[in-house]
């Protein structure tokens, strides 16, 4: 089993006291997005826990307790969003990411830069946000990011999945699908000169051309590297509760919606303040699940958890290291 933690939510940036309880305690609670009253209890533990990915804006909070996490066994990788953008569109965000930069290099030593992936998306257009602006901005990330990722994934704004009234009303548009091969063509000169690899995330315009290839974000190959173990078939499949376009393995979400506090004008995972104030109010970082209480003894365990690497962990497994 793969835990994603989190699409819904930045845990490494605002939950991470959480999510190392929830690790000391061996299981979590999830509420179901769309049944908030439906809960499923998921063991933590390593011998059903097959990886788990790190998803943030600033894993900063977490860094100092990584060998709690190390001590586990599980292997770990981040994915560590960094983009240009202003308040407008990112008001709990610095403008200037030099403080983000220099946490991706402290992760990056610590961890080594594989199990660390920059992602610059989403990319949007905009008067403000043009295609030599992002030029520009890539190019200079990339090179403060210089040997401290091997991966950097991109996607452009989708406007049917993201938050289209802050969207509409800050005059963004996704950009046409000349801008975006162009554009995508200089991103992966750049990133090339970098020492870095370009794929896309759940993109559905065609690349090749550009030599960028579509991700996989939750990469069997990339767990299978870290961990030294091969995945079944079953745990290579792609996971059918994303969308069509995305290319990810099977993975189980600890995340809520409406919990970042980010408050990213673009983001699809938040898309009512009244409830991210309410939310976040209700949190609790010594409760089994991440908002609200719950009596976690009177829960089942989920079924069929198990792990969906090939055998057990051995020397004769080590061979992909």
């Amino acid at each position: 089993m793969i835990i994603s933690a989190s699409r819904r939510t930045d845990i490494p940036a605002f939950y991470s006291r959480w999510f190392y309880r929830r690790l000391e305690e061996g299981f979590v609670v999830v509420r179901n997005p769309f049944n908030a009253n439906q809960l499923t209890k998921i063991r933590l533990d390593a011998d059903v826990v097959d990886a788990i990915v790190l998803w943030t804006k600033n894993p900063a909070p977490m860094l100092d307790r990584l060998d709690e996490l190390d001590a586990r066994g599980i292997p770990y990788y981040f994915q560590f969003t960094i983009t240009p953008y202003g308040r407008d569109l990112e008001p709990r965000l610095p403008a200037d990411k030099t403080t983000l930069v220099e946490t991706f290099h402290k992760l990056a030593r610590r961890l080594g830069p594989e199990r660390v992936i920059w992602r610059y998306d989403p990319i949007l257009f905009s008067a403000k946000y043009s295609m030599a602006f992002h030029e520009r901005a890539f190019a200079r990330c990339a090179d403060l990011l210089r040997g401290a990722t091997e991966r950097v994934v991109i996607s452009f704004l989708d406007m049917d999945y993201n938050n289209t009234k802050n969207i509409q009303r800050l005059g963004i548009s996704d950009g046409s699908a000349d801008v975006k091969s162009a554009l995508a063509g200089r991103i992966a000169e750049i990133a090339g000169e970098a020492g870095m690899r370009v794929e896309t995330c759940a993109e559905g315009i065609d690349l090749d051309a550009c030599g960028i290839a579509h991700g996989h974000c939750i990469d069997a190959d990339l767990i299978e590297r870290i961990s030294g173990r091969r995945l079944t078939p079953r745990g290579r499949a792609k996971d059918k509760g994303q969308r069509a376009l995305c290319g990810c393995i099977g993975s189980t979400d600890i995340g809520a919606y409406n919990t970042c506090r980010h408050g990213c004008a673009y983001c699809y995972a938040n898309f009512s303040q009244g409830s991210i104030q309410t939310n976040c109010a209700r949190h609790d970082p010594d409760s089994p699940v991440l908002i609200g209480e719950c009596d976690a003894d009177a829960l089942p365990f989920k079924k069929d958890q198990r792990s969906l690497f090939a055998g057990p962990a051995g020397p004769e497994q080590m061979t992909l290291l």
